[in-house]
């Protein structure tokens, strides 16, 4: 069985929470947090799950420990009227301590308190400092064991802190905390370390008898909310389901080169040199989103909010509107001081507080800044992992590093892990600097590997054919001079298809005609040749006729004589 403590991040490096009915051990050094981890499980027991706690205050009073949570929004004095309850344990410093003690009449303090609250987990915040006032090592080992015996008759969820000093390996202190961690089921290491000048972090699962855990460290930070830790979750049932939705770029053009748009919960990146309208992509993408309804954080490292909106502005894309209207919450970057977990940590505090579908970090690669590359590139997967698991729809920009082998390597190395990358470049011709687009991936879907200049104007962002010749692509006015030249050649073979066209119609006609009149001769000579051929017949058969008549009117050789008449024919 275990006992959640609320804190996402801590109960899924403890795949659960913390042992209940048994011991944890907290330690670490000075402001690594171990106060506030503790109280927060409190807090989190007492109001997520019903369980009455008592905080027992062996360093610090326990009116300052309300009093530096108060900032938390935890409502301590609300909860210790119901769900909680501090016992201040310090000792006087004005008391003169004369002979050995135990730590009996505490534990029977808590026994009565313990039933009437009907409590179920108890914090010992601090007690190395109590047990450094016993007499030896002999007393310390006896108080210990007092303690541990009387936990597990109580069966309470304990939580145990005490200081570590690192590097550390002899001593009172590291006698003590050995004796401790053997002592409990549970123990958990916080560190707080500057790097490169920044506060860092982090939380270690030394043991956990009994159940599996996160082995390696994980980050946390101390938030406006209290304590949170870094987590990427396993379970896939806690992941959104996978969908084939397709969202838009915000550039019709862009949305037919990646077959449709992005998909609905990607992580995309917009990589290229300062300059090369990453911006103004991720502007247009926001757009988009807000005229869909849907609501969007943009967090920009590079330009506070009233700054972006006057740029993006000038070439077309209004976000006033949006954030007047509360779908866009566009959030300055530069205000967030810290690490690169407080950055993470922020940026997915202002997502869940919008209910963002779909957000833009601008540009991803300005964590560099705040910390180490090997810290600095978990963040960057983790927000990646956390927007899947949400089904956020991310969009972030880097700049190119230069120093890498690869031209086209981020200097976070997110390309690695997103879903589709766009790249940005230059291309500098004829005293002229235009802007380049390719797709260099677009995982699970059909994509173009066609390069396109990007075109920038008061209108908007359009994306354009580039043309090559030689070899070379030729961009900006270049570009324009082969559109027209390849233009008027269009327009030049058209017109000389019309003039052959025409022309051969002409000739077409004028044959037709040609054929038309010889046609009507050919008849004629058809009609003529009939005409001749009756012509001839008919002559012939008149000079018959007109012998026979002579012969009549002469009455000689008349066949009724019978005579016969030489060469002579008998007309019918």
């Amino acid at each position: 069985m275990k006992a959640a403590t609320g804190i996402t991040g801590l109960d899924v490096a403890t795949r659960g929470g913390l042992p209940r009915g048994r011991s944890t051990l907290i330690d670490g050094g000075a402001g690594s947090g171990k106060t506030v981890l503790a109280l927060q499980n409190l807090v989190n027991g007492a109001r997520q799950f019903g369980e009455p706690g008592i905080f027992v205050a062996f360093e610090e009073n326990s009116r300052r420990i309300v009093a530096n949570a108060e900032s938390f929004g935890w409502d301590l004095p609300g909860l210790e009227r119901d769900g909680l309850f501090f016992l201040d344990a310090q000792q006087d410093p004005n008391q003169v301590q004369n002979g050995g003690f135990d730590i009996g009449g505490l534990l029977a303090i808590l026994d009565s308190k313990v039933k009437a609250m009907r409590a179920k987990r108890i914090v010992f915040d601090g007690i190395d400092v109590i047990l450094a006032l016993l007499n030896g090592p002999q007393a310390v080992k006896r108080e210990v064991y007092r303690l541990h015996g009387w936990l597990l008759d109580q069966g309470l969820t304990v939580m145990i802190t005490a200081k570590s000093i690192p590097g550390h390996t002899g001593g009172f202190s590291a006698d003590l905390l050995e004796l401790l961690q053997f002592m409990v089921d549970c123990s958990v290491s916080l560190s707080h370390d500057i790097v490169d000048g920044v506060s860092l972090r982090g939380l270690r699962i030394a043991k956990y008898r009994g159940s599996a855990f996160e082995e390696n460290a994980t980050p946390l930070v101390i938030g406006p909310t209290g304590m949170d830790v870094a987590s990427v979750s396993n379970d896939d049932h806690d992941r959104a389901a996978i969908t084939n939705e397709r969202v838009s770029s915000g550039v019709d053009r862009l949305d037919t080169m990646l077959g449709g748009g992005y998909f609905r919960g990607a992580g995309i990146l917009l990589t290229g040199s300062p300059g090369t309208a990453k911006t103004t992509l991720a502007g247009t993408f926001a757009a988009a989103a807000c005229l869909r309804g849907e609501k969007t954080l943009y967090v920009s490292f590079d330009s506070f909010e009233d700054e972006l909106i006057r740029n993006l502005t000038s070439v077309g894309i209004e976000l006033a509107p949006h954030v007047k209207s509360g779908t866009l919450h566009a959030v300055s970057a530069r205000a967030i001081s810290g690490s690169a977990e407080i950055h993470l940590m922020r940026i997915k505090d202002l997502a869940v507080r919008q209910g963002a579908r779909c957000v833009v970090v601008d540009p991803i690669s300005a964590l560099l800044n705040s910390n180490s590359h090997a810290v600095a590139h978990s963040v960057a997967e983790r927000l990646i992992d956390w927007a899947k698991e949400t089904g956020i729809t991310l969009l972030c920009t880097s700049l190119l590093d230069h120093t890498l082998p690869r031209p086209e390597g981020t200097p976070l190395q997110v390309s690695m892990i997103a879903d589709t990358w766009i790249h940005l470049s230059y291309v500098v011709q004829a005293g002229e600097r235009n802007r380049a687009l390719s797709i260099v991936k677009s995982r699970g879907t059909e994509h173009s590997n066609q390069v396109r200049e990007l075109i920038l104007g008061t209108g908007g962002v359009t994306l354009a054919d580039v043309y090559t010749a030689d070899g070379e692509v030729l961009m900006g006015t270049l570009r324009w001079a082969k559109e027209r030249e390849e233009q008027l050649a269009r327009e030049e073979r058209s017109t000389a298809a019309d003039r052959r066209r025409l022309k051969l119609e002409l000739e077409e006609a004028a044959l037709a005609a040609e054929a038309s009149v010889l046609q009507r001769r050919l008849n004629l000579k058809h009609v003529e040749i009939a005409h001749l051929a009756t012509y001839e017949a008919l002559a012939v058969k008149e000079v018959a006729r007109a012998h026979v008549d002579i012969l009549e009117k002469r009455g000689a050789d008349s066949p009724a004589l019978g005579g016969a008449v030489p060469g002579a024919v008998a007309l019918p």
